[in-house]
């Protein structure tokens, strides 16, 4: 019984990610929120990890937020080599505090890569989405993807 209901949740958890990117591709950034405590899980999550409980409801975000932390990269991965991006042209990864609460981690525009010192906590941003076509993986077809972004804007 245990592990049919482990292949039940991996199953409801690949429903709530695909979901997930769908909303993205409409440029929605959508929650999650518990109804019994309130906390609110981004990306979406069928069950809260505060409380555990079950009764979630999708909330749509604001998009605005602070950057909390971040790092500029030069070795990334095949997806954004595919862009351009490498050790000649870095680009930076950060977590961003929501207005509703919310964390999540996404590429971070409108800084200097080259200058990561003046790269500041606290710079308010605001959601952006970059649209890129990529080769086939292992979970994606080959064709256009919607990612997060945020833009800063100071």
């Amino acid at each position: 019984m245990a592990l049919e209901n482990k292949f039940s949740e991996v199953a409801e958890n690949k429903l709530y990610s695909l979901a997930y990117n769908k909303f993205l591709s409409e440029h929605k950034l959508m929650g999650a929120r518990c109804k019994k405590c309130g906390h609110l899980s981004l990306p979406p999550k069928p069950i809260c990890p505060e409380c555990h409980g079950n009764e979630l409801e999708l909330e749509e975000m604001k998009g605005r937020g602070k950057l909390v932390a971040y790092t500029v990269i030069a070795v990334g991965s095949p997806l954004m080599v595919e862009e351009g991006y490498g050790r000649g042209k870095h680009y930076c990864c950060g977590i961003v505090e929501l207005e509703e609460g919310a964390k999540i981690c996404a590429r971070i525009s409108g800084v200097d890569t080259s200058k990561p010192e003046q790269i500041k906590i606290g710079t308010p941003v605001e959601l952006d989405y970059v649209e890129a076509t990529h080769a086939a993986d292992p979970t994606h077809e080959e064709g256009e993807r919607t990612f997060l972004s945020f833009k800063a804007l100071s």
